[in-house]
Formats: structure tokens, sequence, C-alpha cells
């Protein structure tokens, strides 16, 4: 674990109520790699930040954050990895903490949601993305980030998935949904409803930050045009934590390298602290 924190995060992990913590990890990524230094660069770059949000008037400063550092992963195979998000995972539930982690690629949702699971048998998922991610499998491999959501299927079951934003997959991936999960194209139209059918049950809540227009984040493995801006990404988010019972949560899918002019990755600094101050918010 490296010592660089994320703005605001210096609380000790006994006192802290929050727990981020990165999963550098891109070795599945099917187009262009590089989102396993994003959650380095998201900590180095939140210095250009300020911890205060005019969003939500609040600050930082104020709650109780823990930056747990990077995991090391022992190789590239994924499993390992799965493993070693869902063991770090179980550790912040199990001490009562709320665990937010940071991507690189979408597959290491799958760790820190059989985690969530283990200990919330009854878990509904919300999911941000440009893409389905329902793939069963990518050229054999059933673990993939293009088949992340596919996996969580395989965790919970029909009716229990809730994608938005979402417009690009296979045409199996979009049949699949139609009959197995509840998925929103484009936007966020459905949100309303999506909170009103889940109601109390708990929710892991998986924001690929692609579901951006890459006009607005163009740094990341696969940009797909036609997605949301910030503000209604924020306001949606808002929604999510708003109204329902979210114990868990990540953000992936930033590519540094991809990322010419840092733009991209100072948009996902500003979104992770609207992100941990939401968390607060319901503490």
């Amino acid at each position: 674990m490296g010592k660089n924190k994320f703005i605001g995060c210096e609380a000790k992990f006994e006192n802290a109520t929050i727990v981020l913590f990165g999963a550098p990890y891109d070795a599945t990524s099917t187009y262009r790699k590089g989102s396993r230094f994003a959650p380095s660069a998201i900590r180095k770059e939140s210095s250009g930040i300020e911890t205060y949000s005019p969003y939500l008037y609040r600050d930082l400063a104020d709650i109780s954050i823990h930056d747990a550092g990077d995991l090391k992963f022992p190789s590239v195979d994924p499993a390992p990895m799965i493993y070693t998000v869902e063991a770090l995972t179980t550790k912040i539930l199990d001490a009562r903490k709320f665990p937010l982690m940071l991507g690189g690629e979408h597959l290491v949702t799958l760790g820190a949601f059989r985690a969530v699971r283990q200990k919330y048998p009854d878990v509904r998922i919300i999911h941000f993305d440009a893409h389905t991610d329902l793939r069963d499998d990518w050229y054999w491999q059933k673990l993939n980030h293009s088949t992340v959501i596919r996996r969580c299927f395989d965790l919970i079951g029909k009716g229990k998935i809730f994608q938005f934003g979402i417009r690009s997959g296979e045409r199996a991936e979009f049949e699949f949904a139609k009959a197995n999960t509840h998925l929103c194209k484009h936007d966020f139209t459905s949100l309303d409803t999506a909170v009103k059918a889940i109601g109390n049950f708990p929710v892991y809540f998986t924001i690929d930050l692609d579901i951006l227009d890459p006009s607005e984040f163009g740094g990341t493995g696969t940009p797909e045009a036609g997605g949301v801006s910030f503000l209604a990404l924020l306001e949606a988010t808002k929604t999510v934590f708003k109204h329902l019972n979210v114990v868990g949560c990540d953000i992936t899918e930033l590519s540094p390298p991809h990322d010419k002019n840092g733009a991209s990755t100072a948009l996902a600094c500003k979104y992770l602290r609207e992100v941990l101050l939401l968390v607060d918010s319901k503490k």
C-alpha cells in the first residue's frame, strides 16, 4: 500500500466510516489498456481539486475516510485478482465500514461484489456504463471486463440488475438483458422506476466512467459516442444515494495513458469527491 492519499482521506482505518482502495488491474481489457494506472493518477491529481463540494455544500474535511492505497496482485491471471479484491472488501465490510473501490478495468467489480453478496444475499445491482458487459465469454474466457455483469448475474439471478446509459453490446447481450435484467439505453430515463422497484433492498453500485460522452471523458479504454454529461451523471448518482441503501461501490475504467490533457482524470477526481460525500450523507 502506497503513502499517496486521495485529498481529504487521511483517517486511520479504525476511525474511518469509508475505506477507499485501488485495484490497479487491466489484464483483460479488450481494446485499449491503461486503466491499471487510474488509482494512482486519481490520487496524484486530486491535489488539483478542493475538498469542498459546491454541488453538495459539504466538505471531505468533515468526514472520516481511510485511503488504503492500491492492492498488489500476484499475477495478471484474473482469478487471483478477484480473490484479492474479495478478501479486502470482506475485511472492510466485517469492520462495518463502506468499501469504495477504484479500478482498474471493470472486472475488478466481481471481487468486491462477491464479498458484498456474501454479506447481503438479497443485494441488487445498479450498473452505470456504456456497455452491457453481459457476454458469457470473450474468446472462451469467462473472466473478462466484458463479462463482469454476466458473472454477477450468475450469483444473483434474474431481475436484480438495473443497467443505465447502455449503448453498446452484441445482439445476444441485448436479448439476454431483455429477458433477465432491467436495461435503460443511452441515459437514466427509468432510474426513478428502478428506485421504486428496488425499495429497501441493499444495493451494490458500479460505475464505469465510459458512460460519459467521449467529448467530456475521452480517457478511457473503450470510448463510445452518445454518452451522458458529467452533470447528468452526478444527478443520477445523487438519486441513487438519496433513495437507495447502497452498501458498496466502485468507479472503473479511467485510462490515464489515453487522457492526453488530463481532463478525464480531473473529472474522475471531482466525481470521486462527490461519491465520497454522498456515501457519508447516508451514515
